[in-house]
């Protein structure tokens, strides 16, 4: 049903979209574009598929247009997130305590904790705003291209600079970056569950469609944000940015909320469990003080010291600060984080499922030789010189130059991998750009170095259909006519040898076409064998005659030979897969290549010690979940696995799940999204992974190289342990504080701390080293541990049993220090009180030292090597001088001057805490070495 909404515009309600009403150029409308044939839409637009549109055209229509974009989610506004500080238990229990000191009298104390309400919100509200402003930042770091087809050349352009008119050639794997008509289809398919909710992809095809039919059925459609599963086409852009309907939903979506992640979510619920503990105890104190007779209002003074003392008001703003800081180091490693609860996965991830090319391997494919058939049926070699983009190149032939072009097998060899192509390379400014998969791109190379020219022989024979590459059956084909009336077409094929073979009937020599004997085919298997055990990837060519494009063209075939590319492991892999298993990461090499080629690059770098290691075939193996007990152990050990499907590699991650382990899973291709979702942590590579992996995936590697991989495993644990870190350290700090005003108030003691002296040491002892601890660089050798167990919690029993521990030992020297300087020095309460005062203060900054690891030394650990804790240790005491001697903060405070006897005992009693964690570390250290 159609309606209007309130700007007068059509909405089609069963779809919950707006109907898009396409413009062109002379400002007319295209209404249901779906429904025009392509000649009349490319008319309209003024557009030529061949050439597209030149860059000055593209410029003019980019002031009209626009840019291709969605109007982005609104930033989160500074005064919301000014707001939010404000809505919280922590605020609300410390508005209580304000509101009970001006009912007391206490005015002074009340504006105080006011001001440290303000205070509060304003270090979480410079904070916050910081992280999310480098969240919204991060996002920028990936950017989307196109491939569109602009004076003729394929080039690939940023998303954002589609214009209408533009003509967008996609493959599988593709995101849709504008609402396309299709003049092209291979075998098209779409997912557009982002757009319909059908989960089903859909078939795409040229021809036109009823106006009338729905968004889900519209098959010559090509919509934005939609992903493309299978084949490839070609098609015309006809609206971009909101005009699109994926524009005309978003314009209708609320922005999201933000979510906080499983960690922070537990910090949050472990800082109002100790509230609600500590005013549990605030409340027994209070009773127990009235019913023993004691005054009223230093019982509800104490109840407020103890409330104030329970808040951890450091504890969200650390653990935002430390896991944006966190990301921002992964993006300056090259590893941009999708989801920020991915940081926390990362610290104990224990398995890396990963592929070869590209990642193991530098995907800078190169063919060094091509292998031919012979006219005695036998094969000879011709070998290529020339790496990567290199143009220029001699063939030779035992040694000998040949001229390519004086040989039929090798020059129809060469040139079918020149015409079976979607990639491109063009010469700009005298630099060679490449479009494209690498695999294409060499072949198209070495096409060019034997003077086989893309675009001369597309001139000479023009594409008339294409059969995409399919997985199921690793072939691809072009059929192209040829030239003079009635020479009928050639059919171009290129593919994983196998396949080629079983559709071949003839082989071409350089003496003539002859039958293919089954003897031959056997030769021609080892030659690929061979050729794999080297490392080299090999791609066969054929070819036939065809009398119709729509022949079957993977029948009869004119098998050509073998072309064999070189793909040279990364420099850098050896040493960072021997990082990764000696931290106790388990690296698994997941690839769809020749068990040989695979086993020969797991040796190259190191993957593993046997060059004859085993190699589990993926079609060994029908479904890895349910194999038995024996089996399935083997393939959990085992450390290469070829020839594996998408569905195999879904099993293959259940399987070590099951078995206790967290996932890290890499991936490039459309077919490995299910497998980036299913893992722990999805990692898609960001120069050669297709836009459907990046968005499954949870990480995206700016560099595609292994080591990124391992450095963003080494942050996730750094991360990890700042937090747990400063978590104690907060937590040890505000327990002492609870146990010092609890057993003074227990007894006949004075409040060795007053509820604003408590206040200004949440603030200025707790906040300032826990960032400090938060932003550490971390302990260097964290690699040489094992991964933390993903069931354990932020903080263990023993985790516990050193918080109360720590705690005991503080309040032990404050309330020494508060009873040396009353009974001993005879100070007045107001000077003791200060003694116990600072004794803490300066106690919590010492402590912060016992947070480093137990297998680090005095002096060699992340703690003491910290700038930022010794800058944290300079501010915080020279603020609690000035508290000391300025009189206006003295007074506030209500502390008086030490002198001399008092600070050397504030310095003698807060040295404990530390001087005892060092017995403790060394206690534990004996007990690790022995």
């Amino acid at each position: 049903m159609m309606t209007e909404d309130e700007n007068g515009e059509e909405r089609d309600n069963t779809m919950g979209a707006q109907r898009t009403d396409h413009r062109d150029p002379e400002g007319g409308q295209l209404e249901g574009v779906w429904a025009l044939p392509g000649e009349e839409i490319l008319k309209a637009l003024d557009v030529s598929p061949d050439d597209g549109l030149d860059e000055e055209e593209v410029r003019s229509r980019r002031k009209d247009y626009g840019e291709n974009r969605l109007r982005s989610a609104e930033r989160r506004d500074a005064l919301d997130i000014l707001v939010e500080q404000f809505k919280s238990v922590i605020v609300a229990l410390l508005a209580a305590a304000a509101i009970v000191s001006f009912a007391f009298g206490e005015v002074v104390e009340g504006i105080a904790i006011g001001v440290v309400i303000l205070i509060n919100a304003a270090i979480g509200f410079v904070t916050e705003l910081r992280a999310v402003r480098s969240m919204e930042a991060l996002q920028e770091l990936s950017q989307v291209n196109s491939k569109v087809r602009r004076d003729g050349q394929s080039r690939e352009v940023p998303a954002e600079q589609i214009v209408p008119g533009d003509i967008l050639l996609v493959d599988g794997g593709d995101v849709v970056t504008a609402d396309v008509r299709l003049l092209e289809a291979s075998k098209l398919q779409a997912n557009e569950s982002a757009l319909t909710g059908e989960s089903v992809p859909v078939s795409k095809q040229t021809d036109p469609v009823d106006e009338d039919t729905s968004l889900a059925e519209r098959a010559s459609m090509l919509f934005k944000g939609t992903a493309v599963t299978r084949g490839s086409g070609e098609g015309v852009v006809v609206a971009t940015g909101m005009d699109t309907e994926l524009g005309n939903i978003s314009s209708l979506v609320e922005k999201a909320e933000e979510q906080e992640t499983p960690l922070q979510r537990r910090l949050t619920e472990l800082g109002r469990r100790l509230i609600w503990l500590t005013l549990g105890i605030a409340a027994l104190v209070i009773l127990s003080g009235v019913i023993r007779g004691r005054d009223l209002f230093l019982m509800v003074r104490s109840g407020i010291a103890l409330a104030v003392a329970s808040v951890p008001e450091g504890l969200p703003i650390v653990a935002t600060v430390a896991l944006a800081r966190g990301m921002w180091r992964m993006a300056r490693r090259n590893a941009v984080v999708n989801r920020l609860s991915a940081v926390e996965t990362l610290g104990s991830t224990n398995v890396i499922l990963t592929d070869k090319t590209g990642t193991l391997t530098e995907n800078r494919m190169t063919v060094t030789h091509l292998i031919l058939p012979a006219s005695d049926d036998t094969t000879y070699r011709v070998d290529i010189e020339g790496e990567g983009l290199d143009l220029k190149g001699e063939f030779s032939l035992d040694g000998q130059a040949i001229d390519p072009r004086e040989r039929e097998v090798l020059e129809q060899a060469l040139r079918v991998g020149v015409l079976c192509s979607n990639a491109a390379v063009n010469t700009e400014g005298g630099e060679v750009i490449s479009v494209g998969e690498p695999t294409e791109v060499a072949l198209l190379v070495a096409g060019r170095k034997a003077g086989l020219a893309q675009d001369a022989l597309t001139d000479e024979m023009p594409e008339v259909r294409e059969v995409a590459f399919d997985p199921e059956v690793k072939m691809m084909a072009t059929i192209h006519q040829q030239p003079g009336e009635g020479s009928g077409y050639l059919v171009a094929v290129k593919g994983a040898l196998e396949p080629v073979l079983d559709g071949s009937t003839h082989v071409l020599t350089d003496d003539g076409r002859r039958e293919l004997t089954d003897e031959e085919r056997e030769i021609w298997l080892e030659r690929n064998l061979e050729m794999a055990k080297e490392g080299l990837r090999v791609i066969a060519t054929a070819m036939r005659e065809a009398n119709s494009p729509d022949e079957d063209p993977y029948q009869g075939l004119t098998f050509l030979g073998l072309e064999a590319m070189l793909d040279p492991p990364r420099s850098d892999v050896r040493d960072s897969i021997k990082a990764a298993q000696h931290a106790g990461v388990r690296v698994v090499m997941i690839t769809g290549d020749q068990p040989a080629t695979a086993r020969n690059v797991a040796y190259a770098v190191g993957l593993v010690d046997d060059p004859e290691a085993e190699v589990v075939h993926g079609g060994d193996v029908s479904a890895l979940k349910d194999l038995p007990g024996d089996d399935k152990k083997r393939v959990l050990e085992t450390r290469i696995f070829a020839r594996v499907s998408p569905e195999q590699k879904l099993d293959l991650i259940t399987l070590h799940q099951e078995s206790g382990a967290i996932v890290a899973m890499t991936g490039d291709g459309v077919n490995d999204a299910p497998a980036l979702k299913k893992a722990e942590i999805g990692v898609a590579m960001g120069q050669r992974g297709t836009q459907v992996a990046k968005e499954a995936a949870d990480m995206v590697l700016k560099d595609d190289r292994f080591s990124t991989i391992l450095a963003a495993i080494q942050q996730g644990r750094t991360i990890f342990n700042n937090i747990r870190k400063f978590v104690i350290y907060l937590l040890s700090c505000n327990v002492a504080e609870i146990i010092v005003v609890a057993l003074a108030s227990l007894t006949n003691a004075p409040l060795p701390i007053l509820p604003l002296q408590i206040l200004f040491l949440n603030l200025v002892t707790d906040v300032f080293p826990a960032l400090a601890l938060g932003v550490g660089k971390g302990d260097p050798n964290i690699m040489d541990r094992p991964p933390r167990d993903p069931e354990e919690r932020v903080l263990t029993r023993q985790h516990w049993t050193g918080i109360v521990g720590y705690s005991s030992i503080i309040s032990v020297a404050v309330l020494g220090a508060l009873a040396i300087a009353t009974i001993r020095l005879g100070m007045p309460e107001e000077q003791a009180v200060t003694v116990s005062f600072l004794t803490l203060a300066f106690a919590q900054l010492w402590h912060v030292f016992n947070m480093r690891d137990h297998d680090t030394g005095f002096i060699n650990n992340d703690v003491v090597q910290n700038p930022w804790v010794w800058g944290a240790l300079g501010l915080c005491s020279g603020l609690l001088l000035l508290a000391v001697y300025v009189p206006g903060f003295a007074s506030l405070l209500k502390v008086q001057n030490p002198g001399l006897n008092g600070w050397m005992l504030i310095l003698g009693m807060s040295l404990i805490p530390w001087a005892a964690g060092l017995v403790i570390k060394a206690v534990d250290g004996m007990q690790i070495t022995s």
